[in-house]
């Protein structure tokens, strides 16, 4: 079956917009083929700097013929309306139209329209300009007196379709003057001729001959490959970047792997450093000594062509500018350790972190006082290990609120004012050269920790301390601001530092009460009440968060709080449900934990739902849980009823039967029980208790009368029922487990 073949050059694309302006061409030119019944066997888009290609595999010559039945009025219709239906299935009298008829409808015409496919090279002629006028470039230009955009001027088109074995015919057509060809040109400058190609790999072959590697999967390879050999021939390593490969591999045809040099002087800079000037300013690998885990004074460039000069010149260019780069890094870096963290601090007090939230300096202090609370918590409960310590009651504390102090200290060096990217890690490297604890310094970098779901999550106790203390301060700020995320929208990445703060608790095991510390965080208490049970308008509108009431109170009802800390505890949760379910929990599962009083303790919050998940895989669970369902059930539908509610407990002198008398007592033991294992924290105990309402509450259904004709009684066994209700609640509101 025939191949098409299509390139459109140009002008240099821009690295970053290759990939996927190659994913788009692929997509639309194949939509619109199959949208119009040519359908094709396989498909593969090319990209290079200067041209944008798709070769589509096995497609028909011709659409198939189309044969369409058009049902018209009724025989004996006004002649309007067989105007109209003549007109719309393109017949010029009804006698090209046929006769049907139907038992309940009577007769009426039919249109038999036949539609002979088209060629395949007409098709393509008529969809590819659409596709090229209408591409969807990040940005786009004008140039002469033409109307196209394109990302850069676009030069020629190639468009062949043939067989294999066929003299491939030119697809015609024309865009803004441009007219389709089967001419291509190679290298600019070492192949700058054109010549004339019939499909793919006639194509690829010219222009591997004309010095263009058109794979880019192919030209990745052929510049790690050949940077690795040429590090290894000089005894080194080659520092693998993969968006720096894939940044170079946009930027050249005809990759040549060159070496080059620099001074040792600059390896007193940190390696770090050196890898971001050097990436930065020239799109050059950095290489690594194996013998001392420390970077060489060489780097791998990546040239456009085979100069005469073996590329010395080439090589030359690229040293200066480096070494330019260099000393500037080298002057930022001893500039920066002359004058010491401490020395920058009052900068912060003019800088503005949020219009709303005040300066940098106010937050600093933010931190560093809920930093030392966490602190506080974290060591009066045991949970800083004395390895790290060795027991030294307050060093820890103390070493927090350093940390705390010059964490943000280094966002005023001038290195990192150079390289951005490199804030924290610079703050570490300037904290150990002024000698400040390692601890300390380890969390300079690590309390922005995690940046992301594949980031680490720091687990050194002082770093945990400050890298909660800087999510949970940003939290609370932005949603006291009313800064808060918005359907996709979230500008200060809050569903990322909540998420952040659940990664650190659970993955350090942490046992921290959230609303405490949420409420301490808070330096904008303009509205502090007491939360109360509030329901929904009858608009089925959650109340305001921000006139001292919450969206979920009644776990916190009574407690002395910050307006919007209850709010922002539900937004914990639902960031919990997103974590859990990557991990395949259940969001339900969740929500039925977080309903239960008091339930900010994120560690035992994930250990309840696993409990409660593995007892509802059983058996026991899922009976009980279908008789707790039943009980609610008709216990909501008794008390919309009655109009009032029937809570326990119940009178053991109305107990009548044997098989309720049996509930009411296993109720009062599981109780007891559920609530002796949830003191202890053992999940899987409490489970095992709540089992064993199973067959009491099997028994109760199958041999008790609930609504019996006697008001004393059937009061009790619908108080009954709420015991029921009210034992689960020791685990969990079963009332949210779906399924």
């Amino acid at each position: 079956m025939p191949d098409l073949l299509l390139e459109l050059f140009s002008e240099e694309i821009p690295a970053r917009m290759q990939a996927q302006a190659a994913d788009a061409l692929k997509k639309l030119v194949t939509d619109a083929l199959v949208e119009r019944g040519l359908l094709y066997e396989g498909a593969k888009a090319f990209v290079t700097p200067r041209r944008l290609a798709l070769a589509v595999h096995g497609l028909p010559g011709r659409q198939a013929d189309q044969r369409e039945e058009k049902k018209g009025p009724r025989v004996g219709a006004p002649e309007q309306a067989v105007a109209g239906f003549l007109k719309a299935a393109g017949l010029a009298s009804l006698d090209q139209a046929t006769i049907q008829s139907d038992p309940k409808k009577g007769d009426f015409y039919v249109a038999v329209v036949e539609k002979p496919g088209r060629a395949t090279t007409e098709v393509v002629a008529e969809i590819v300009p659409d596709i090229i006028r209408k591409f969807p470039w990040p940005k786009s230009m004008r140039w002469g007196s033409g109307t196209l955009r394109w990302v850069r001027p676009l030069h020629s088109i190639v468009a062949t379709f043939g067989a294999e074995g066929d003299e491939p015919e030119v697809v015609h057509f024309s865009v803004d003057g441009i007219e389709a060809s089967n001419v291509t040109r190679g290298h600019r400058f070492m192949a700058p001729e054109p010549f004339t190609v019939k499909r793919l790999d006639d194509w690829m072959a010219k222009l591997e001959a004309a010095r263009v590697v058109a794979d880019r999967d192919r030209r990745k390879e052929i510049i790690l490959n050949d940077a690795k050999d040429l590090a290894l021939a000089a005894g080194l390593e080659l520092v693998e970047d993969e968006g720096l490969l894939d940044e170079v591999c946009g930027l050249v045809e005809w990759p040549v792997v060159l070496m080059g040099s620099f001074e040792e002087r600059f390896l007193d800079i940190p390696d770090e450093v050196i890898r971001a000037t050097i990436r930065a300013n020239q799109k050059c690998f950095v290489l690594k000594d194996p013998k001392t885990g420390r970077l060489a004074n060489r780097f791998i460039l990546i040239s456009n062509l085979v100069a005469s000069d073996g590329g010395a010149a080439i090589v030359a260019g690229n040293e200066r500018v480096i070494r330019a780069r260099l000393s500037d890094a080298k002057f930022f870096w001893d500039t920066d350790r002359l004058n010491g963290l401490a020395s920058r601090m009052p900068k912060f007090q003019s800088i503005t972190f949020h219009e709303k939230l005040g300066s940098q300096a106010e937050r600093i202090e933010r931190i560093e006082n809920l930093a030392v609370l966490i602190a506080e918590l974290m060591e009066r409960t045991g949970q800083v290990s004395t390895k790290f310590f060795e027991g030294s009651y307050g060093r820890f504390v103390s070493e927090v609120k350093l940390a705390a102090n010059v964490a943000k200290a280094d966002l005023l060096t001038e290195v990192v004012g150079e390289f951005p990217e490199l804030q924290g890690l610079m703050g570490r490297y300037y904290a150990e050269g002024e000698n400040l604890p390692p601890d300390v310094a380890a969390a300079c970098e690590e309390h922005y920790k995690p940046q992301g779901p594949n980031d680490r999550v720091p687990t050194a106790p002082v770093s945990v301390a400050v890298a909660l203390a800087d999510k949970i301060d940003t939290l609370e700020g932005f949603w006291d601001a009313k800064e808060i995320p918005t359907g996709s929208k979230d500008p200060y990445a809050l569903r990322r530092a909540a998420l952040g703060v659940i990664r650190i608790i659970l993955e350090n095991e942490l046992r921290l009460r959230l609303v405490a510390i949420l409420d301490e965080a808070s330096d904008y208490r303009v509205s502090r009440v007491k939360f109360r049970e509030e329901q929904p308008s009858q608009s089925g509108e959650a109340p305001d968060t921000f006139r001292g009431t919450a969206k979920v109170s009644a776990p916190f009802a009574g407690r002395l709080v910050a307006a919007h800390t209850i709010d922002l505890l539900a937004f914990f949760a639902d960031r919990l449900k997103v974590y859990l379910r990557d991990r395949g929990a259940r969001h339900d599962l969740v929500d039925a934990v977080f309903a239960l009083e008091g339930q900010d303790d994120l560690l035992l919050v994930v250990r309840r739902v696993e409990a409660l998940a593995a007892f509802l895989a059983t058996e026991d669970g899922r009976n009980l849980l279908a008789g707790y369902r039943r009980a609610v059930n008709i216990l909501r539908i008794e008390e919309k009823k009655d109009g009032r509610a029937f809570a326990g407990p119940t009178v053991a002198a109305l107990l009548k039967e044997p098989a309720e008398e049996r509930l009411a007592d296993a109720i009062e033991t599981v109780k007891a029980r559920v609530s002796q294992a949830v003191a202890a924290e053992d999940f899987e105990a409490a489970m095992t208790a709540l089992s064993d309402l199973r067959q009491p509450v099997d028994a109760f259904f199958d041999a008790v009368t609930v609504n019996d004709p006697d008001p004393a009684l059937r009061e009790n066994r619908l108080k009954l029922l709420d015991e029921i209700r009210a034992a689960t609640r020791g685990i969990a509101d079963f009332d949210r487990i779906e399924g």
